[in-house]
């Protein structure tokens, strides 16, 4: 009797374990739902908007370039001399030329009054000029 008592409870438990969980599952279901919820919001209000931000006012500040600013690009820093449709021309300190992409600038700061009357200068010598 024994023997048929053990068989029927180890035939009957799957099926009893069956119904109990089921309800478990639903409720796993709406919990992971809540999760990667959660994980979107932190997604969207801690690294994606504060991003967007950040590159809507490097991109204003990028346009709002004029002759004598003095930006940083790459760890270059120098003053914009000549300013193209997706690059500038920057003037180093000992008065070197490069030629940068707008994308790269990471830093902006207004060119001072004396910057620009030495720009002034130089464009009526000619050092701004493209030399190509």
């Amino acid at each position: 009797m024994k023997k048929i008592f053990y068989l029927f409870m180890l035939a009957g438990a799957p099926l009893l374990a069956d119904e109990a969980a089921a309800p478990a599952k639903e409720n796993n279901m709406l919990q992971t739902l809540i999760m990667i919820g959660v994980a979107l919001l932190f997604f969207y209000f801690i690294l994606w908007r504060p991003e967007q931000k950040r590159r809507k006012t490097m991109q204003k500040q990028r346009e709002s370039l004029k002759k004598g600013d003095q930006v940083t690009a790459m760890g270059i820093i120098g003053t914009v001399c000549q300013i193209k449709d997706n690059s500038l021309v920057l003037r180093m300190i000992d008065g070197a030329k490069i030629e940068m992409l707008k994308a790269a600038i990471t830093d902006v700061q207004p060119g001072k009054e004396e910057t620009d009357t030495l720009i002034s200068k130089e464009e009526k010598k000619g050092c701004c000029s493209e030399s190509h």
